[in-house]
């Protein structure tokens, strides 16, 4: 009877542990806090996808739900109404637009920097048509980058360029569609973004007349950064979890870093952009940055950039952009 009653002892000491296991294991389930994140599927949505599929939400708690939407004004909506909690790779534009006319919506963890070595918006033209600079664009039809952030900037490096309203015919296109209309001639050129040069450039249909045009153009300088767009939070989730907004800031600090630092990262996004395998390795990047590391530079040319778009009536008031960069 004895060893029977040690087998009973045992099994009791056997079931308490897998009880305490269990309800560990519920515990952390119901502890996971959802985040709703709107992102555009382009390149600089990679963060998001890092942080994911490498666990880095999962570490900090975050049981993250992906809203996919495309353009600046479909993800400023969804802020306003509290259908998502994190946009993430908002066009600054914008979210500094929605600030002036509800403050404090949009508040921006990271931003995106993109130049002539940090490759995203650029100006391509289809094969077959005669130009060898922006300037040579006068009668073409141009397509553009969604939203009204990408269409003041078409027009503003056009303009930059010599082209005036009325020397061409300049349409938003929504990005999947970028490189089948270029590839069919529905468009002479465009203002578009990567992945889709990269693909169009390897299909043959489009070459690439200039990148980094913003930092060129706007800022004046081909190595300045153009702090275009990032990863922005609502005030509300703020202001009600602030716990949950640090915890999933610290996530995405460390997609960051792996991106700064693995080029295997790339690889995140075949499955979860327009991004083929066979470029996926060498498509370029933004140059992603917390804003706890921008330096003053940065911080003044992100101003400079903002101040540009307020002078030609784009955002009706003037904004200091530090208001609504958050540190944790």
């Amino acid at each position: 009877m004895k060893w029977i009653t040690k087998l009973t002892r045992r099994s009791a000491v056997t079931c308490a542990a897998l009880a305490v296991a269990s309800f560990a294991t519920l515990a952390g389930a119901q502890a996971a806090d959802k985040v709703k994140v709107g992102v555009f599927p382009v390149t600089s949505g990679l963060p998001y996808f890092v942080a994911l599929e490498r666990g880095y939400f999962k570490d900090a708690g975050i049981d993250a739900e992906m809203v996919r939407l495309i353009g600046g004004p479909a993800l400023v909506s969804a802020m306003i109404t509290n259908s998502i909690d994190v946009a993430a790779n908002l066009v600054t534009i914008e979210g500094m637009n929605a600030n002036l006319k509800k403050p404090g919506l949009v508040n921006y963890v990271s931003i995106n920097s993109q130049n002539k070595k940090y490759k995203m918006e650029t100006i391509v033209v289809r094969k077959g048509f005669k130009a060898k600079k922006i300037g040579d664009l006068k009668g073409a039809k141009i397509m553009s980058a969604p939203g009204p952030a990408n269409m003041v900037m078409a027009r503003a490096v056009l303009a930059a360029n010599g082209l005036k309203k009325g020397d061409y015919q300049l349409d938003q296109l929504a990005m999947p569609q970028h490189v089948t209309a270029m590839k069919a001639g529905t468009y002479d050129a465009g203002y578009t973004l990567e992945p889709a040069v990269t693909i169009m450039e390897n299909q043959g249909s489009a070459k690439a007349l200039e990148a980094g045009v913003i930092a060129t153009y706007i800022l004046g300088d081909d190595d300045a950064e153009a702090w275009v767009a990032g990863t922005a939070l609502t005030g509300e989730f703020l202001n009600k979890r602030p716990d949950v907004a640090k915890r999933f800031t610290q996530a995405w600090a460390r997609a960051l870093a792996d991106i700064g630092k693995d080029p295997s990262v790339r690889k995140h996004l075949v499955k979860n952009t327009f991004t083929p395998e066979a470029i996926a390795p060498t498509v370029p990047l933004v140059n992603f940055t917390m804003v706890k590391d921008m330096s003053a530079q940065d911080k003044a040319e992100f101003q400079q950039f903002i101040d540009f778009v307020v002078d030609n009536k784009v955002i009706s008031g003037k904004i200091d952009v530090t208001e609504y960069m958050k540190v944790f």
